[in-house]
């Protein structure tokens, strides 16, 4: 049952019984707040003109004659033109028996809408580092969301392998690296490839800083330093597929993505379709050349190829240098224009941070004017904030990123070394303690991060992040582990709590009931706005809600075997959902801890 609608129906009811038949006048009915006493409250003021009374006696009438007309309406209380309408423990047992017996709990029915999100994106001249963490958690958890939301959802990488930031790292490893391999270092071929990314950058400060004291303007000295020239000739090259610069450049690729895939794998994170920007900057390519015709892109004397948008209230806008090579805004047009032909899709999401705002501004409106406005407008930037360390912000340049998979090997042993220290890992084997440590130090990291809302810029915490107190994901982990020993040693002891209930609800159990009954709608909100911190904050106060509950009321000595039976089962529930939303937000939970 949809309890917004039934509410919505019975006073609408009740007030057409009392003051003749509504005509287009809209109810405004609510959740009561937290300081007063009820379940739903309704707002009188809108009716006064019809009941002639004032607010006060409206509400009382309307209460009076709900109270006696309507049976699931247990009590009301009248505070000002505001009437709190409390629904009974019966009502809320039937909703309960709904939520135990309903197997896809919380999944809408199928919208037939097909949703692509590409999150990710790295580029392959360095390893995944801090803030694609939580470009990856928000892109995978939203695409949960969605797909909980009844959309058909297609997860997306676009792997960013091609442009003069690649060629840097090769060059690098051309002139400084003797032969590196991942063999023959030890290292992730990420983790290789991104060391010669940071030398390129230390050569290429060294060289201008020689030019400069040679009495070179330092502008020009970052265009002239004969590395920088040198890497430009290289991405030319490979424009050209010169046979020696593209096997240079599928090899060292091939390190990098076989180091992501671990990365991915232990972050838990997975795609459908994997697109790559080499595939697809001809394409752009093709479509800048079609708006040239179009007249939609102007072509300056040194033969590049931009778009006047001052008209728009932007700038103007590269899309092709003079020697012919693409930029992103290039690649972009032609991935978009692929991906909407390729897949029908109804709507595109990217997951990319705050700072390429004005890009996607800039690439719709492109696409508009090309002629694609059927579905740029079904174009959705979800814009993200940057996670910052009490050390400051990050710089790959120079090799200051706090590297991904540092951060997970961190993460895992600290809640190894915590959980040893709280006793949680008492009496269990090595491999236990092992799956335990890894699943609470990433639930920790996952938890910390989608529980801030993505539009804020964060400060991650490591330590923070695994308290087993708290707003943490450990917290919500122990929760779901103390109920699952509940319900093991209710089955060890032969408890048998299956079947109908007959005992009475306290207050305590019905709030319980009450949160379990908003997980949908939360669910639902969280999608709408591609929110993955409401269901964290939903998860959480849950979580909490009954832990507060375990402490107050005994569950497996309790003597009256139907009230036992009601306390398991609603255990056996809030472990359930619990479960679910955390699901949605990658993140897995413990039987045992």
């Amino acid at each position: 049952m949809n309890i917004e609608t039934f509410i919505s129906d019975a006073v609408r009811r009740s007030v057409e019984a009392l003051y003749g038949t509504l005509s287009g006048e809209q109810l405004q009915i609510q959740k009561t707040r937290r300081e007063f006493e009820g379940d739903y409250t309704l707002v009188t003021f809108p009716l006064l003109r019809r009941s002639r009374k004032s607010p006060e006696a409206t509400a009382t009438e309307i209460g009076e004659y709900m109270q006696a007309h309507v049976p699931q309406i247990a009590s009301f209380n009248v505070i000002k033109g505001f009437l709190n309408l409390t629904l009974d423990s019966s009502f809320w047992g039937e909703r309960f028996a709904e939520i135990a017996a309903d197997a896809h709990y919380g999944e809408a029915p199928q919208t037939g809408r097909t949703i692509m999100i590409e999150y990710s994106s790295p580029n392959t001249n360095k390893p995944l580092h801090l803030g694609h963490i939580r470009n990856n958690l928000l892109g995978y958890s939203v695409a949960q969301i969605l797909k909980a939301n009844g959309h058909t959802v297609i997860k997306a990488n676009l792997v960013n392998d091609r442009g003069i930031h690649i060629c840097k790292s090769m060059l690098a490893w051309k002139l400084y690296g003797n032969g590196e391999t991942p063999a023959s270092s030890g290292m992730k071929g990420d983790h290789l490839v991104g060391k010669y990314y940071v030398e390129f950058d230390k050569h290429y400060k060294a060289q201008i800083k020689e030019l400069v004291a040679g009495g070179m303007p330092e502008e020009e000295a970052k265009k002239q330093a004969p590395i920088m020239l040198q890497a430009q000739e290289m991405l030319r090259k490979w424009e050209a597929k010169d046979p020696e610069v593209y096997t240079l450049w599928e090899t060292m690729n091939g390190w990098v993505y076989e180091g992501f895939d671990v990365t991915y794998k232990a972050l838990g994170v997975d795609f459908d379709k994997v697109y790559y920007e080499s595939q697809t900057y001809l394409l752009g390519k093709s479509l800048v050349e079609e708006g040239l015709r179009k007249g939609v892109f102007y072509r300056r004397a040194d033969n590049s190829v931009w778009i006047d948008l001052t008209g728009d209230g932007l700038d103007e806008k590269l899309l092709l240098r003079g020697d012919g090579t693409s930029v992103y805004m290039t690649q972009d047009l032609g991935t978009a224009y692929r991906r909407f032909e390729d897949n029908r899709l109804d709507d595109m999401i990217y997951v990319v941070g705050n700072e390429q705002n004005y890009h996607f501004q800039v690439l719709k409106l492109v696409l508009k004017k090309l002629g694609y406005a059927a579905w740029s407008d079904h174009i959705t930037h979800l814009s993200y904030g940057m996670v910052e360390l009490p050390e400051g912000k990050m710089k790959s340049r120079e090799g200051t990123v706090v590297d991904a998979d540092d951060l997970i090997a961190d993460m895992v042993r600290t809640a190894r070394e915590m959980s040893a220290e709280l006793g949680k890992l008492d009496g269990a084997t090595e491999a236990e303690a092992e799956a335990v440590s890894t699943m609470v130090g990433l639930g920790a990291l996952k938890y910390f991060i989608l529980k801030v809302d993505p539009k804020k810029t964060m400060l991650f915490d490591p330590r923070e992040s695994i308290d087993f107190n708290g707003n943490t994901g450990p917290f919500i982990q122990y929760t779901h582990a103390r109920i699952c020993s509940v319900l093991r040693k209710a089955a060890e002891a032969g408890i048998d709590f299956t079947g109908a209930v007959s005992a009475s609800y306290l207050p305590e159990e019905i709030a319980l009931v009450k949160q379990l009954t908003e997980y949908p709608a939360t669910v639902k909100a969280a999608g709408d706005n591609f929110a993955p911190s409401i269901i964290g904050a939903y998860v959480y106060e849950l979580a909490k809600s009954f832990n507060g509950y375990y402490h107050d009321h005994s569950i497996l000595r309790e003597e009256d075997a139907e009230l036992r039976k009601l306390r398991l089962q609603l255990a056996q529930q809030v472990a359930r959902v619990i479960r679910l939303g955390m699901k949605l937000l990658g993140i897995d939970v413990p039987e045992r801890m």
